[in-house]
């Protein structure tokens, strides 16, 4: 096997842009810590939640999509927290609770000692992949 993914400011992992599962669990594996699980979690409920949903990498974050560059949800690891992007989260019920300087983005924190209520999470993925992707 080759080197592990350099971590970058934060501990979010460096993996190479790419299309597909491959790259998005090369991405959870590297999370560091207690964020792995979590990503796998994230991951595990976005599939169960909407079925051939697409998956790619860029720019160092796992997105989750209709179609392909057409986004609805992405993460980003930080130090205490992963920072999760809804899109189009000003248009979902309830609006996730962190707000963005762009467009209709919003955010959820995870934090360790914050367990990710699942049943709300799922249905913002439902929600979110029926309104029009994010363009990128």
């Amino acid at each position: 096997m080759g080197e592990a993914p350099k971590l970058l400011s934060g501990g979010n992992p460096q993996i190479p842009k790419g299309y597909g599962d491959g790259p998005v669990q090369a991405y959870i594996s590297a999370m560091p810590g207690w964020k792995s699980a979590v990503g796998r979690r994230i991951d595990a409920l976005v599939v169960r939640t909407v079925p051939g949903v697409q998956k790619a990498v860029k720019w160092n974050s796992p997105f989750w999509g209709m179609e392909k560059d057409s986004w609805f949800l992405s993460l980003h690891c930080y130090d205490k927290y992963i920072k999760v992007a809804f899109f189009r989260g000003a248009r979902l019920e309830p609006v996730p609770p962190e707000p963005s300087k762009s467009g209709d983005t919003r955010y959820v924190h995870i934090r360790e000692d914050q367990p990710l209520d699942e049943t709300q999470f799922a249905d913002w993925v439902r929600q979110a992949s029926e309104l029009p992707g994010e363009k990128m």
